[in-house]
């Protein structure tokens, strides 16, 4: 007689895993099925444990019956991990090379997808603030976590994370004081009122929804290392599409990419993570390709 089959727990993870995603998908239309597989793992089984469950298919039915674990496991697969000025490099090439693009419109559009808790979004409309370009400017910050988008919207963060993102707004470029933009109260600060005119912020479900229009400027920052080949390239290609001519996409700091000869993305020179839409037929120099991974 030949012995049973033993599922080994790498196996029974990843099937157990795929209980939950076509349920997310089913019953809620939250559609992960092309996100990176490992990084859906390890979240699963780290809210698993957090719940003091023995395993990924107990999820199961606490994310069809109660709506407060599903937001909660939701937030974990959402992974809103984000801070102001992060990366404080790659802001300033963000002025440098894409703000005197923005100047030259009487109006813009900028469209910041997966925004998470807002942290970035008000970084970029201080930067624009200081450089007499947010009364011109539109910002649609989105994303697909209401929970996230809650704490963006309110836009008060701890008043322990001060002195950090002082100091990557000075690092940044910041011409004056990060407290110049916050009004501190019951151990919070609480971004002013006058960045939040220009931003509209917007649930967004990046794998199953369109384009918010046509943009000058697209940032995406830190999302797409959670999306498998498929839908980077799906997600790119709307980029691509929402952008205006000579526009610019702005990723994050690990998010390198090969662009497909179809679109009209090309790399600016010396920043990795960014890139400008120019028509083929505009082109004089090659794609600047260096550190890549293939979407």
């Amino acid at each position: 007689m030949a012995k049973p089959t033993i599922i080994d727990k790498v196996d029974r993870q990843e099937l157990e895993a795929g209980y939950i995603i076509d349920a997310l998908y089913q019953f809620h239309g939250y559609d992960f099925r092309n996100y990176e597989k490992r990084s859906v793992i390890s979240r699963l089984s780290w809210r698993t444990q957090r719940w003091q469950l023995q395993h990924i298919s107990e999820l199961l039915p606490l994310i069809l019956h109660s709506k407060k674990h599903l937001q909660i496991l939701l937030s974990d697969l959402s992974i809103t991990v984000t801070e102001m000025f992060r990366d404080p490099a790659l802001f300033s090439k963000l002025v440098e090379e894409v703000f005197p693009y923005l100047d030259t419109f009487p109006f813009f559009k900028i469209w910041h997808a997966g925004c998470s808790t807002g942290e970035e979004v008000y970084s970029l409309a201080i930067l624009l603030h200081e450089h007499g370009l947010y009364e011109r400017a539109q910002i649609y910050a989105t994303d697909f976590n209401p929970m996230a988008l809650k704490t963006a919207r309110e836009g008060i963060y701890p008043e322990s994370n001060y002195d950090h993102f002082n100091k990557q707004y000075k690092a940044s470029g910041g011409k004056f004081s990060l407290d110049r933009y916050f009004t501190a109260g019951f151990d919070n600060m609480l971004v002013d009122r006058n960045l939040k005119r220009r931003i509209v912020f917007s649930l967004h479900n990046l794998v199953a929804d369109g384009s918010f229009g046509v943009m000058e400027l697209i940032i995406c920052r830190n999302v797409l290392i959670y999306f498998d080949k498929n839908l980077k390239l799906r997600v790119i290609k709307l980029f691509n599409e929402s952008l205006y001519h000579n526009g610019f996409l702005f990723l994050g700091s690990s998010e390198t990419m090969k662009i497909e000869n179809s679109l009209e993305l090309m790399r600016v020179e010396k920043c990795a993570s960014l890139f400008r839409k120019v028509p083929k037929t505009n082109r004089k120099q090659p794609f600047y390709q260096e550190k890549r991974i293939s979407v």
